[in-house]
Formats: C-alpha cells, sequence, structure tokens
C-alpha cells in the first residue's frame, strides 16, 4: 500500500492541524491558575477530555463552542473554583485563537496538488471558519458535529461523511483518513474498514492528552510525526 494509491485525505482538524492542547491550555489559564493545585499539563488535558467527552454523550446536538463552556464549568467545579458565566463563554469562543501547528499550513498546501481535501470535525462552523484562515487551503469538501449533528467517536459521522463523498466523486477505497486522534477517529475508521493515517502529534509525549484512551488499539495503516513527515513521505514515492 502506498500514499500515491489514493484520492482523497479526509482530516480530523484539531490535535492533527491545529494544536488544540495549546489552545486549551491557555484558554483554561483563569482556572489553573486558581485552582492552585500545581495541575500538571497532562492532567489539565486528561480532565478537560472526560467532561469533553462525557458532555458530547448527553447533548450530542450542542454546538462545540457551546458544549466547551459547558466543559469550563464542569472544570471549575472539579477543581474547586468559581468561574462566571463570562469566562464560561469566553472559553467557548476561545477555539478561534488556537493556533496551527507549525507545519499544517504548508503541508496542506502541498498535498492539495495531489489529493481532494476534507474535514470530518467535532466542531461547528463559525469556530472552523477562524481555524480554516489559519490552514491556509480551501478544502473540497468541510464535514463539522455541527452539520451532522452528532460527536465522533460516532460512526453515525463517517458514514455521513462517507455518503456526501460519493456526491463529489470520491468511493470508500479512495479514502485514506487522517487524524491524531485514535479514540475519535481511529478506532471508528478501523471499524468501517476505512483505510488510516496516524499523525502522532504526541510522539514524544506520555498518555493520550485531550482525547479518551481508545481502549484497544486500533489498526492504523501509515503513521507519521507531523505533517510535514506525511508530505515528505509522499514526495519520496513520486521519486519512485
Amino acid at each position: 500500500m502506498k500514499l500515491t494509491d489514493f484520492k482523497a485525505l479526509t482530516f480530523d482538524c484539531y490535535g492533527t492541524l491545529i494544536d488544540w492542547e495549546t489552545g486549551m491550555i491557555d484558554g483554561l489559564k483563569p482556572l489553573t491558575e486558581r485552582a492552585g493545585r500545581g495541575l500538571s499539563r497532562n492532567e489539565v488535558l486528561e480532565a478537560h477530555a472526560r467532561h469533553e467527552s462525557s458532555q458530547q454523550k448527553w447533548t450530542p446536538q450542542k454546538r462545540y463552542s457551546d458544549l466547551l463552556s459547558i466543559v469550563y464549568k464542569r472544570l471549575a467545579e472539579e477543581w474547586g473554583v468559581v468561574a462566571t458565566s463570562e469566562e464560561c463563554i469566553a472559553y467557548g469562543e476561545s477555539v478561534k485563537d488556537w493556533p496551527a501547528f507549525a507545519d499544517s499550513a504548508r503541508a496542506l498546501q502541498y498535498l492539495k496538488q495531489h489529493y481532494k481535501l476534507i474535514i470530518l470535525s467535532n466542531v461547528d462552523n463559525k469556530s472552523f471558519s477562524f481555524s480554516n484562515k489559519k490552514l491556509g487551503v480551501d478544502f473540497d469538501a468541510i464535514y463539522t458535529a455541527e452539520d451532522i449533528g452528532s460527536y465522533k467517536p460516532s460512526e453515525r459521522n463517517f458514514d455521513y461523511m462517507l455518503e456526501k463523498l460519493g456526491t463529489i466523486g470520491v468511493a470508500k477505497g479512495e479514502i485514506l483518513h487522517t487524524a491524531e486522534s485514535l479514540f475519535h477517529d481511529h478506532v471508528p475508521a478501523s471499524r468501517l474498514g476505512l483505510k488510516s493515517c496516524w499523525i502522532c502529534r504526541r510522539h514524544a509525549d506520555q498518555g493520550f492528552g485531550a482525547t479518551m484512551h481508545p481502549g484497544d488499539m486500533p489498526t492504523v495503516d501509515f503513521r507519521f510525526d507531523s505533517m510535514a513527515d506525511l508530505a515528505k513521505a509522499h514526495m519520496e514515492e513520486l521519486r519512485g
């Protein structure tokens, strides 16, 4: 199997193209600085993952920015900190400030020359519009949780994507699903028989950070530590 076998790359965005963990840590500083617990970066991210995943299960049709406001409130309660409604709302809107990884835009601009590029993200449309500006490419399709009414790892999101990709001439066997999160993306992609590429952004860190433990490790077909490494591997294939 080669990277050049595929027609389309379907991307998770946050954690893969956008450095959401840095965005979360920065956005949660009003809480963590008042908590007085000496919380480590990974402890903060793992607590966020628990509350985010739970809230997505309970309110699957809630917009991501509104859902993040609730996550902020739940974290404040867990850490014994009082949070105002204004702080909760501000955190929900902070997605617009989350930075892109340094290699994302350049890698996407290269890959755009060879593939259709598609987003399948647990975000809302307004928040993604700010992230899209940082990524520097026009995606061929953008499917958000707001569009679909559910959150990954629900297979419903992937079924929606596959149905809609059929309308733009992309078949299931032509897709390489490209993502960092094993929990949100690679587990359901593996169950559905999608070929996948793991962008292991946390290769130098412990645990799963802002995503839940995936349980049994899913099968992945390619693994790279960065988007730059993916683009480089594709270039090397073309050189033969």
